[in-house]
């Protein structure tokens, strides 16, 4: 997917500039990178050169190779403890406070964008996308995780009958650095969906983006620079060969790759992967299929949906997408009426040319390099059974540009007649090509399917329940993510194309093998997890998450204190009180709820996890809340849940229940006079026998 390799790949990739340069494109400006808190000028004896994709006019010049070992020593001292000094939840302020700044500078980098050969809607998938990336994980970062510097990982484990010894898993975070290398398609979404999450656990980056576009990641790496939010060296950009930047690296960091599979292959047989250790998610090329189901037929909301998905993934920066639709699988007796109405769309919708003229909804390639690379990958694609049904590898008029001097190829569709032929599922041609491909039945539809190796995405499109089971259960192992398609979503849908940071993006064999983004499990990717053991009061201790045998106070009632003074460990025991039968009749027809184990003492006996009538749940949990609330005005501001409510022992007429309440852990917010308290609550009867537990939700004033 990358045109460029950071390390010598077994198959040099065409690079996206127009030349390499000694004296000439000087009047272009030398890209700079921002390695331990200062820009610096690269070598620029010998210079490559970076044109405008529509144009060819000079934009930018990049000189020799970054300083890489100083970056990475910058970001394991400065990095390491600007960023461990912080909570969660501050590294999530910030990261809101960078989406603002660059939402701020957004006119200025569609400006540069567009010189990538992005439109407007191009752009907003790249630059806004970035952007909400970061604004995605500031929000899931608040709501999410605690106001804490580790995580975490399940429920405790007893170790010991006595409750004496225990264990528990925790995160932390990676003690080295976030090294992303990034594919030129992607210029900022494809630095952001990897820095927002190293951020967020804790962990500094430094960013190597491909050649071609990086005038684009290091304007948005000034706004962020220049914004003055950046806690010290929590970011880093380096431009130029990062060639041999493995050998810097070990077990401390972790490396995100997003570029050409035969690369991807390369960096997992390096040794500093193999034998020392790092950490290494690869996100690679694929040929990502769309399904037709049988039921969409010409004229139904779902051939019209899939269809218009197809011509999307064909145009949208020009093709040149990890996840766009490569093979078309249509019904056999539709692939005519797909081809005529691809062809029909596109005539009506798409018009070629520079992305700053007026009309234009395509724009050219990155470079003339990789319009080459398309035009001979198209031709291989032929050689290998493909015939083109849509487009032509000629050159076209192009809107406010010539062809010959832009990177310009039309959306081309090919057909191939023999649906299992090894080229259309092997050779993708990176730019607005796809294949249509005619399945017998929706068996060999999903044998087509998979006939990718594994891909980042697929779309089903189908409105018969039938048709999408099979289709999804039989193409979803090897298969990143899946879009189910139907009239219903056909205007809400974010897309075939679009990974959304709530969802992982990667996929399997082919594809990588590795995961990005999907919320809190991409923040994983830059901790540890590791498995502690000891007594209950190092465990209340290490996690800061109080465990039962731990040191409690039974001092001041709990809810009498702010967060200020509150401390994990704080309890109230309650006195008992005693369950009637009138209690529960009442309960029953104050609420309605009448179930027969509650009002029926035969029918209650005859179920074997009762004795007999017993108490309602809730109604204990009512009485739980009265036993242990202090009533006067104070701290506490608000009960805003319950979690983890389990039912244990029922309860008879004639029982006692008491509750113990323990303020288990305590997260201050950072922008607020507040915070939050989980409690741990357990109610227990006249035998000590427990009979609930759960963790009650609170907001406790901060003084």
């Amino acid at each position: 997917m990358t045109l460029e390799t950071p390390i010598g790949a077994d198959k040099p990739a065409p690079e996206s500039a127009i030349s390499e340069t000694g004296e000439h494109g000087t009047e272009a400006p030398l890209l700079e990178s921002y390695i331990a808190g200062a820009w610096r000028m690269p070598d620029a004896t010998r210079t490559t050169l970076l044109q405008d994709a529509s144009t060819g006019a000079p934009v930018a010049r990049v000189g020799g190779a970054p300083d890489l070992a100083a970056a990475v020593e910058h970001a394991r001292t400065a990095g390491q403890a600007s960023l461990g000094a912080l909570p969660f939840h501050r590294r999530a302020l910030i990261l809101k406070a960078l989406a603002q700044a660059l939402t701020a500078a957004n006119d200025d980098l569609y400006e540069i964008s567009a010189q990538t050969g992005a439109t407007a809607r191009d752009s907003m998938i790249d630059v806004d996308g970035g952007i909400g990336v970061l604004f995605t994980y500031a929000s899931k970062g608040r709501r999410e995780l605690p106001n804490a510097t580790t995580l975490v990982d399940g429920a405790p484990e007893g170790l010991a009958r006595d409750g004496s010894f225990g264990g528990q898993h925790l995160w932390s975070r990676l003690p080295g650095v976030a090294f992303q290398v990034n594919a030129f398609n992607f210029p900022m979404w494809g630095m952001l969906e990897k820095f927002a999450p190293a951020f967020l656990a804790g962990v500094p980056t430094i960013v190597k983006p491909a050649t071609p576009t990086a005038y684009l990641t290091e304007a948005a790496v000034r706004v962020m620079v220049d914004s003055g939010l950046l806690p010290g060296g929590s970011l880093q950009l380096v431009i130029g060969s990062a060639h041999g930047f493995l050998d810097h690296l070990d077990a401390r960091d972790a490396v995100g790759f997003t570029g050409s599979a035969s690369t991807g292959r390369m960096l997992r047989r390096d040794d500093a992967v193999v034998v020392r250790g790092v950490s290494l998610t690869t996100e690679a090329d694929s040929v990502n299929a769309a399904i037709l189901g049988s039921d969409a037929v010409r004229g139904t909301a779902e051939f019209d949906a899939f269809v218009a998905s197809v011509v999307t993934e064909m145009t949208a920066k020009a093709g040149q997408k990890c996840t766009a639709i490569r093979r078309v699988l249509v019904p056999e007796a539709s692939v005519d009426d797909v081809i005529e109405a691809v062809r029909d769309r596109l005539a009506a919708k798409v018009v070629l040319g520079d992305p700053r003229a007026e009309g234009v909804t395509m724009g050219p390639l990155a470079s003339l390099a990789q319009r080459d690379e398309v035009r001979a990958r198209v031709m291989d694609l032929v050689a290998g059974g493909g015939e083109i049904v849509v487009g032509s590898l000629d050159d076209r008029e192009v809107v406010g540009a010539g062809a010959g001097e832009g990177a310009f190829v039309a959306p081309i569709l090919l057909r191939f007649r023999d649906a299992s032929a090894p080229a259309v599922h092997d050779i993708e041609a990176f730019g607005p090509v796809a294949s249509v491909l005619g399945y017998r039945d929706l068996d060999d539809a999903v044998r087509l399917a998979n006939l990718g190796g594994g891909s980042l995405v697929a779309t089903v499109c189908s409105a018969d329940s039938g048709v999408v089971g099979t289709l999804v259960a039989g193409i979803s192992p090897w298969h990143g993510r899946v879009l189910v398609l139907d009239g219903s979503v056909a205007r809400t849908s974010t897309g075939h194309g679009s990974p959304v940071p709530h969802l992982v993006h990667g996929g399997p064999g082919r594809a990588g093998g590795g995961e990005e983004l999907g919320g809190m499990r991409s923040v994983l990717h830059y901790m540890r997890r590791t498995a502690l053991q000891g007594s209950p009061e190092v465990l209340t201790r290490l996690t800061g998450q109080w465990r039962a045998g731990a040191t409690t106070d039974d001092g001041i009632h709990p809810f009498r204190k702010p967060l200020a003074q509150l401390r994990v460990g704080d309890r109230v025991v309650s006195p008992p009180r005693t369950v009637t039968l009138d209690d529960i009749e009442h309960f029953a027809e104050f609420t309605g709820d009448t179930f027969y184990a509650h009002m029926d003492e035969e029918a209650a006996a005859a179920n074997p996890f009762f004795p007999g009538r017993v108490a309602h749940g809730y109604l204990l949990l009512s009485w739980a809340a009265g036993l242990f609330v202090d009533p006067d005005p104070g701290p506490v501001l608000a009960n805003y849940g319950l979690e983890n409510l389990r039912f244990v022992t029922p309860v008879s007429p004639g029982d006692e229940v008491r509750v113990t309440l323990t303020a288990k852990q305590i997260s201050p917010r950072e922008s607020e006079e507040y915070g939050e308290v989980r409690w741990d609550a357990v109610l227990v009867n006249q035998r000590d026998e427990v009979v609930a537990t759960y963790d009650v939700l609170t907001l406790v004033a901060k003084e």
